[in-house]
């Protein structure tokens, strides 16, 4: 097991694209570390970096106490597991589970413990003499992790390895990959575009975007703190609710705040009632429309102020709308009329430009 530091890491490529703008962060001894962001942000270009499958143009990458810039891949004593398997078709489970240490010049009857023992800790072992043709997508994932275990290595590295099962298997392997790691004790850096999946998985959660680190940090304190508007956007489902401080309305209601910039409001935060709140916010809206989700309903209502008083995130909330999140067994109405009361303590504030967090 290792420590993965990463000091000023960047990289350009030859046309001048800045891909990763000088990324800084420390993975402790037997963490689970997860690069979380949109399409594009570089995460799974970072993560190729550390596996030392894309060259870095300056900055430093420490593996347990050894900088690997000029170390080949197979020397960094790291595994990795890809979205899309990388399992040899020909060859049985055991096989490809045995591969990489056959290569290694590893005698036989270790490389069968090794084996034996991931395919238990897997529970695959009646599979061992199949091909993975023969395997659902489930099944195959967790070949390509027992080729990972059976390596023993310092660092597991992750590059959405759930991206193509479905909605049901997605849940009950990301459960299996937690307990595996919590198991191994195996310092880990996992790569996802799910911001669920990234929330329940880290112990460190690093939200990338444009090449450079938003914010670090548990997942629960980046939930309920976020450093700025990305994030607070970015992490959670519904996203936050930005609206911009221009309002006199929102102003009066907290006190005449002298500061400008954007209100966020978590959608589970608003309370359906008809009174005020003393030192937050109560927001008057007109119900646009509804979605049924089992236990949670979601609200998307206008404000009488329409769409200039509401800062939209393109793709995420209809124009002018707020989202509100209630108990699903409240069954409102299209077109009605309701009070969304939050207090004080549940509002987010950030500068103008979405930059800065301002404690309220």
């Amino acid at each position: 097991m290792a420590n993965v530091t990463l000091r000023d890491v960047r990289k350009t490529y030859p046309s001048g694209f800045e891909a990763i703008k000088g990324i800084d962060f420390e993975v402790g001894d037997g963490q689970f570390c997860v690069l979380v962001g949109p399409s594009g942000c570089g995460k799974s270009t970072l993560l190729r970096m550390v596996a030392g499958l894309e060259t870095i143009t300056s900055g430093e990458i420490d593996i347990g106490g050894r900088i690997v810039n000029q170390i080949e891949p197979a020397e960094r004593d790291i595994a990795m597991v890809f979205q899309n398997y990388a399992l040899y078709p020909h060859m049985s489970v055991y096989n490809n589970m045995a591969y990489g240490l056959r290569n290694r010049g590893m005698a036989k009857p270790e490389i069968d413990t090794r084996v034996q023992e991931a395919a238990r800790i897997l529970e695959i072992g009646p599979m061992l003499e199949r091909k993975p043709g023969q395997l659902s997508g489930g099944q195959r994932q967790r070949v390509a992790m027992g080729r990972a275990i059976v390596r023993q290595p310092k660092v597991f590295l992750f590059d959405e390895p759930l991206s193509n099962l479905d909605a049901k298997l997605r849940i009950a392997m990301r459960v299996e990959i937690r307990k595996l790691q919590r198991r191994l004790s195996t310092t880990s850096i996992y790569v996802t575009h799910d911001q669920l999946e990234a929330m329940t998985l880290a112990d460190i959660l690093v939200v990338m975007n444009g090449g450079q680190v938003e914010q670090i940090g548990n997942p629960l304190d980046i939930y309920q703190k976020p450093a700025t508007t990305f994030v607070a956007s970015f992490i959670g489902a519904p996203p936050m609710n930005l609206l911009p401080l221009r309002s006199d309305e929102i102003r009066s209601q907290l006190g005449g705040t002298g500061e400008a910039g954007l209100l966020g409001i978590r959608p589970e935060d608003f309370v359906i009632s008809s009174d005020s709140v003393a030192g937050g916010v109560a927001l008057d809206l007109t119900i646009g429309a509804i979605e049924h989700v089992g236990a949670e309903t979601f609200i998307y209502g206008a404000r009488k102020d329409g769409a200039q008083d509401v800062a939209a995130n393109p793709g995420e909330l209809p124009p002018g709308d707020v989202i509100v999140r209630i108990p699903g067994a409240v069954a409102p109405a299209i077109g009605e009329r309701i009070r969304a009361i939050v207090p004080r303590e549940k509002l987010h504030l950030f500068s103008a430009d979405g930059r800065k967090r301002i404690e309220l």
